[in-house]
């Protein structure tokens, strides 16, 4: 068996907070981008939510996270492209990057979950015929590239200035930091033709196959004989790594009843589109490195994305990320790029 060599370690945590207190909550996620910093993890993402206790805008809180951070790359995902006007969302996402001095990893996927509940809201017109799949994500891509607008000849004036227009602020570099959620083989494709990285997680389509592993792995082969040899491409692999070496009694009883909760899902495919779940993986250190050990995918793959559990509390997931970046990433042959003084949870 191989064996894994992880040389980038990044966490995606889902930003909870209170419905009666969001500021808290919002307060202490962004805080816990600072802690993994201090911790020397190399990425922080955030979950996008829409109708839910989390961050509905990602661009906006990246470019809090930007000002409160210095190194670590700042990642979403992902955004569900069928709520955004793609010009609009390139705007936001090009000053985000900007103000954190080029750290934006942005990763889309497609449609509008709640659709029926927020369609109208967010378009004038009927929605229904528009295209809220790859096409939109392009549109986005597209606009990032910053084009000239217009012919050559084409200006604008704006006080104590003339200039030809496009995307403002704009960062050439942006378009390469640009990754795609895919759970089946098509997404993978898609993902590498339109030169785009790789998120993949704990959910995939379960194509020819009732075994989540032997899905992912096809996926990411699907992915990489796509892809252009013209540049590098990343995958991101994602798993729910939950260890409690650092934890007290009653914390491990309720990780491991979390766990328990989530099992049924993983035994077979679920709805009409089979989708195949991913076991968590929750236990000491050690069982969390066997259990590593036997997972195909992990030696494919270079970089790992932590998945924090939902509704969890800000002292879980600092205890997590400790044990994580001390106990268990170092045996997967990962080393911190900056050396930093060892953060103890809160």
């Amino acid at each position: 068996m191989s064996t894994p060599t992880i040389t980038s370690l990044a966490f995606l945590t889902p930003g909870n907070f209170a419905d009666d207190d969001p500021y808290t909550g919002l307060e202490e996620t962004l805080q816990l981008f600072e802690y993994g910093e201090r911790l020397g993890y190399d990425g922080a993402w955030i979950r996008q939510r829409h109708l839910e206790h989390g961050v509905g805008s990602a661009a906006v809180f990246l470019a809090a996270a930007g000002q409160r951070t210095e190194r670590v790359e700042l990642g979403t995902a992902v955004i569900p492209i069928g709520y955004e006007s793609p010009f609009r969302l390139a705007e936001d996402l090009s000053l985000s990057d900007v103000l954190s001095r080029g750290r934006l990893q942005v990763g889309f996927s497609t449609g509008m979950p709640h659709a029926e509940l927020l369609g109208d809201l967010v378009y004038d017109g009927d929605w229904r015929g528009f295209d809220l799949s790859y096409g939109r994500v392009a549109r986005v891509i597209d606009n990032l590239r910053g084009d000239y607008l217009g012919g050559p000849d084409t200006v604008i004036q704006s006080p104590g200035n003339t200039q030809r227009p496009r995307l403002q602020p704009h960062n050439p570099a942006l378009v390469n930091r640009l990754w795609y959620g895919g759970g089946s083989l098509r997404s993978s494709r898609w993902a590498a033709e339109r030169g785009l990285n790789l998120l993949s997680g704990n959910i995939v389509t379960g194509e020819g196959t009732d075994d989540f592993t032997t899905a992912q792995l096809a996926l990411i082969s699907e992915y990489r004989r796509a892809v252009s040899d013209s540049r590098p491409a990343r995958v991101a692999l994602g798993r729910v790594i939950v260890p409690f070496d650092s934890a007290d009694a009653t914390t491990r009883a309720r990780y491991r009843d979390y766990a328990a909760g989530r099992h049924r899902r993983t035994l077979a495919p679920q709805g009409a589109k089979r989708t195949l779940f991913a076991p968590d993986v929750v236990g000491t250190a050690e069982e969390i490195l066997e259990q590593l050990a036997a997972d195909p995918v992990v030696p494919a793959v270079s970089e790992l994305r932590l998945e924090l559990p939902y509704e969890f509390r800000r002292a879980d997931y600092e205890q997590i990320l400790h044990d994580v970046r001390h106990l268990i990433a170092p045996e997967l042959g990962w080393r911190p790029a900056v050396e930093t003084a060892s953060a103890v949870p809160a």
